[in-house]
């Protein structure tokens, strides 16, 4: 049986005009990037051309992308090497965040700092009047997610930097779940630094971003050779790199063709879960246009999810990073919804390969699924 991928919020499959480009890095390219060497020299310039190709995609300027190794370490290293080149202070973070930017946040407890969650609406949206009572406490980094990873709903960055900046923090995004979802701007956010990851846009795993404003001091996580201006030492990964280069070109030049068809196709489903009484959340928010996150009443999400998957179509019942726990959603909890009902979500995320036909399908499914599950549980009752 063919399985229908409706996850794509998780990880997405590599493009092959990417891998195309990433195969010569692989197979017959030679030459370490600082090798002075022709081949040093032709690796440094693919590096380079990648670098140029992530600014633009994200509103910024090739001498602010730093290359890591993945979402989950550019976080760390915003939140760790912003937080290491200023006195211990106060790190607020919101409480819908991903677990890569509230667990550095806490860790820098050891270190002499405090750290806070920021409180969020019911619609999912930061909370900035909480915002401005927690900066009343001195405070020197500020964590706030563009686009959550479960809901898809945005937040309003820009503003939520600005009354950060008035309280004399630095402020740092994380656009993981951004790219390629919708249009970004670097300067226009307002932020000092801004996380990106490849494999959410049909790039490789193992290439994501951090996008410093270069007129703030940070502390690298690994010291060695000096690579990307000494705060991220390491040979590069030169064949991830160009995939995640090329990648964001791709995703930026498709945007409105992105945006204009996992709209429809989360339109044409959600109107499907109106006809069956089902909770989204975050829908009176703005959203990213492919996201749907959702719950039936009296069913967990982990069985509906393995329930739907022996039927043929992958989907989430939430976090990629966290499905293996069954606790309820934290995202759901913080924006108040009853712990019995956030432990029925499941996430719905389209991609460009899916159809009108499989939305359908899956509807159709999930409806005959819901009853059935229903039904043992009477039973069982």
């Amino acid at each position: 049986m063919t399985s229908i991928y409706f996850d794509h919020n998780a990880t997405t499959a590599l493009d092959s005009r990417v891998l195309e480009a990433m195969l010569p890095w692989m197979q017959t390219q030679q030459g370490n990037p600082t090798s002075r060497h022709f081949f040093g020299r032709t690796a440094r310039n693919a590096i380079e051309h990648a670098r140029a190709q992530v600014a633009e995609a994200c509103g910024g300027y090739p001498s602010q992308v730093i290359f890591t190794a993945s979402g989950t370490e550019a976080n760390n290293f915003a939140i760790k090497g912003l937080a290491n080149n200023q006195p211990a202070t106060q790190i607020l973070y919101s409480a819908i965040e991903h677990p890569c930017v509230s667990k550095p946040a806490i860790a820098m407890q050891a270190r002499g700092w405090t750290s806070h969650s920021i409180e969020v609406s019911k619609t999912g949206q930061v909370d900035t009047n909480h915002l401005k009572t927690c900066l009343t406490t001195p405070t020197g980094l500020v964590s706030v997610m563009l686009v959550n990873n479960e809901t898809g709903v945005i937040q309003n960055v820009a503003e939520i930097a600005e009354i950060s900046r008035q309280a004399g923090a630095l402020v740092h995004t994380d656009a993981v779940q951004g790219l390629g979802k919708m249009a970004l701007n670097f300067t226009d956010l307002n932020v000092h630094a801004m996380s990106l990851s490849s494999h959410k846009i049909h790039g490789p795993q193992g290439a994501a971003a951090l996008i410093l404003d270069k007129r703030v001091d940070i502390a690298p996580l690994l010291h060695g050779g000096g690579q990307e201006r000494g705060l991220r030492s390491g040979t590069e990964n030169i064949a991830a790199i160009v995939g995640f280069g090329l990648a964001c070109e791709l995703a930026h030049a498709h945007l409105d063709q992105f945006t204009h068809h996992t709209n429809t196709l989360r339109e044409q489903f959600e109107s499907g879960l109106a006809a069956i009484n089902i909770t989204v959340f975050g829908s009176e928010s703005d959203r990213v246009p492919n996201t749907s996150f959702f719950a039936v009443n009296g069913i967990e999400g982990e069985t509906l999810v393995l329930a739907l998957d022996r039927k043929g179509f992958a989907v989430a019942s939430g976090s990629a990073c966290s499905s293996d726990s069954t606790e309820p959603s934290h995202v759901l909890l913080a924006m108040g919804v009853n712990p019995d009902l956030a432990r029925g979500a499941v996430r719905v995320s389209f991609g460009m390969h899916n159809t009108a036909q499989q939305v359908h399908d899956l509807l159709d499914t999930l409806k005959q699924e819901i009853l059935r599950l229903k039904q043992l549980t009477s039973i069982a009752a």
